[in-house]
């Protein structure tokens, strides 16, 4: 179904919109490091939460491009396009009335997480956060529109997207942190046009009718009850488990601004380098969307468990290379945050600690079971996920962090033996083949 030039066209796009994706976020955090390591810490406290909310975006996003993928892999191009629809409407109602919420509510969500923070470091994530609840909506949009044309094959319209999405970001960022002297505010507001530069152009290649998946127009919309519930019945198990994952991620993060100012920018700057560190597995993780779903649509379940694990091999030979080229790289990269000696030490350990589990364990803990989740298995996917990141995760972080004193290292230890316990279930799940057999649409 998908020869090997097929999917190198897929996964090298995917790579480098991974890439620029995480960009953004490294660009916000690098740039406001300049006004100090309070600013630093108030984007990262907002950041746990934005990630939570973009998760739940994708995660919609993702279960509507399953269904889509699977009426494509039936050569179904009316039902595909009917759900691509459904998805973008119901997906971009949710992202505004969450983004209403935060915006009446947002100062008492973020004294209710991070109410042990310091004042300084509050002041500023409060700025942030409101002027990040504006662009919800746009993320929203954003993630259907590439959702979309990575699910029909075409990821260099994504990539394109985001590159244009990066320039932007970078340039206003620029422009308002250092020449208007906006601080908090300026990253907040440089990341906030740069989303509506990149969703408007999504927008506008999505509207071509030569696309096999396409949005030419939402007049005459109506709801469809059926295809609904079947993107809900695959995005609500997906967005459980990220709304869920990413909720135990903000509680640790509330643990951390326990620690103290020197470990929230550690953590901050640390999730800031290694996020580019899982790029590789990310974009074979979205591939398997693509290529598991058109299989599954297709009924090819033993093609649909060979693309599983050949792309999860490829994930692990990726990851590995470039997580011990990282390592190398460490303390120039960390240097260029200008960190007091004592939080680089800690951003470093952390680190290190970090791209060791990204090369042994991340790809079967998060790139194979987006090949279950294309096979509509979601809701194994989602129990295990939930039970390792409060069990592991989180119970661990106490235990390692608080409990046995060990700070910001303890937490990120959890880590990884939250990702150890889920490569062992998932990957005995995929061989054990139980997923075949789960009803799609």
């Amino acid at each position: 179904m998908f020869t090997r030039k097929d999917l190198v066209r897929l996964i090298v796009p995917l790579i480098i919109e991974q890439v620029l994706a995480a960009t953004i976020g490294i660009a916000d955090t690098l740039m406001v490091a300049s006004v100090g390591e309070v600013a630093v810490s108030g984007v990262s406290l907002v950041d746990s939460i934005n990630i939570l909310l973009l998760q739940v975006f994708a995660a919609l996003s993702t279960g509507g491009a399953i269904v889509a993928a699977q009426y494509l892999g039936r050569e179904d191009a009316e039902n595909a396009n009917r759900a691509a629809r459904q998805l973008m409407v119901v997906t971009t109602l949710v992202a505004a009335g969450l983004g209403a919420v935060c915006l009446a509510v947002g100062p008492a969500i973020l004294h209710l997480l991070f109410g042990s923070a310091e004042q300084a470091v509050m002041q500023s994530a409060q700025t942030y956060f409101w002027l990040s609840a504006l662009g919800y909506p746009l993320i929203a949009i954003y993630n259907v529109s590439a959702a979309l044309f990575r699910v029909q094959g075409n990821s260099r319209i994504s990539m394109f997207a985001a590159l244009v999405m990066n320039v932007t970001n970078i340039g206003f960022n620029a422009l308002l942190i250092f020449v208007f002297r906006m601080g908090v505010a300026g990253a907040a507001l440089g990341s906030l046009i740069a989303r509506m530069c990149g969703t408007a152009l999504l927008l506008f290649f999505l509207r071509n009718p030569h696309n096999r998946l396409h949005l030419d127009t939402l007049r005459g919309f109506r709801f469809d009850r059926e295809m609904i519930r079947n993107i809900l019945r695959l995005g609500i198990p997906n967005g459980l488990e990220n709304g869920i994952f990413h909720i135990g991620k903000i509680i640790v993060a509330g643990l951390i601004a326990s620690f103290g100012t020197v470990a929230i920018a550690a953590n901050a700057v640390s999730n800031s380098i290694l996020t580019m560190s899982q790029m590789p597995g990310s974009a074979l993780g979205l591939a398997m969307v693509t290529v598991i779903g058109q299989c599954v649509g297709a009924r090819d379940y033993p093609l649909a468990k060979k693309y599983m694990f050949g792309l999860t091999g490829v994930s692990y030979a990726l990851m590995a290379a470039l997580n011990l080229l990282m390592i190398f790289f460490l303390p120039p990269v960390i240097g260029c945050f200008g960190l007091s000696e004592e939080t680089a030490r800690a951003a470093w350990e952390v680190c290190v600690v970090c791209c060791i589990g990204n090369a042994l364990v991340w790809p079967a803990s998060f790139t194979l079971p987006n090949g279950l989740r294309a096979a509509n298995d979601v809701k194994v996917t989602m129990i295990v996920s939930v039970l390792s990141m409060w069990i592991f995760r989180v119970g661990f972080s106490y235990i390692l962090g608080a409990w046995l004193g060990m700070g910001l290292l303890g937490t990120w230890l959890a880590m990884i033996i939250d990702w150890v316990a889920r490569a062992v279930v998932f990957t005995v799940r995929t061989m054990g083949g139980k997923w075949q057999y789960i009803k799609g649409v």
